[in-house]
């Protein structure tokens, strides 16, 4: 083998041992936004299922990253994972706390049956009071809204918790369906934060 051949050889190897290794998996940007290909919940390692940016009209809103204990790109199954889970949103341009907490309210709802809201009503009306704590999301802002098993969803603003953890798994996976369901705020953005786009 010339040393050509050698060296073209050589950086196949690299490429498919690059592409194969799930270590190797770089930190995707979006919006101008990094995100981190892996974070740690609850002692345990999360992966970045996908990124996207919210787009309303012409408006970019915020930059999303979805993190999971295992990629999929099936949404059904991503909503189905058990143990922690995190979607990180950066905002784009400031929002009201009215807006983001009707925006993620009415997309719950948007998703859910009546009977579903009935359940969920009271843990609703708390992750209103929360959001409106925010005042204004500022442009940069980095809210995570977190699942840990045996707490529930905790939500944190810049890193400081808002509010009180609002309880059971079911009200997370109501809360993924925003970007997830059968009627997601942005079908180009669940493509996105299910890798398949």
């Amino acid at each position: 083998m010339n040393s050509l051949s050698k060296k073209l050889a050589g950086a196949a190897l690299s490429a498919l041992l690059l592409a194969t290794c799930p270590s190797a998996h770089a930190a995707r940007e979006v919006g101008g936004v990094r995100f981190e290909d892996q974070l740690t919940l609850a002692d345990q390692a999360l992966v970045l299922n996908g990124v996207g940016m919210r787009v309303k009209m012409i408006i970019k809103v915020y930059a999303v990253g979805l993190y999971v204990p295992r990629r999929d790109a099936s949404a059904a199954s991503v909503l189905n994972q058990s143990g922690p889970k995190s979607v990180r949103i950066v905002m784009l341009r400031n929002v009201s706390a009215e807006q983001l907490a009707d925006s993620l309210v009415t997309g719950i709802e948007d998703n859910a049956s009546k009977a579903e809201q009935a359940v969920l009503r009271k843990r609703l009306d708390v992750l209103q009071a929360t959001m409106m704590k925010v005042g204004e999301a500022q442009k940069g802002s980095v809210i995570q809204l977190d699942y840990v098993p045996g707490q529930g969803t905790h939500i944190t603003l810049g890193g400081k918790a808002l509010g009180q953890d609002i309880a059971g798994e079911d009200f997370y996976r109501a809360l993924l369906k925003i970007w997830l369901g059968e009627r997601p705020s942005d079908n180009a953005l669940k493509r996105d934060l299910l890798g398949v786009s």
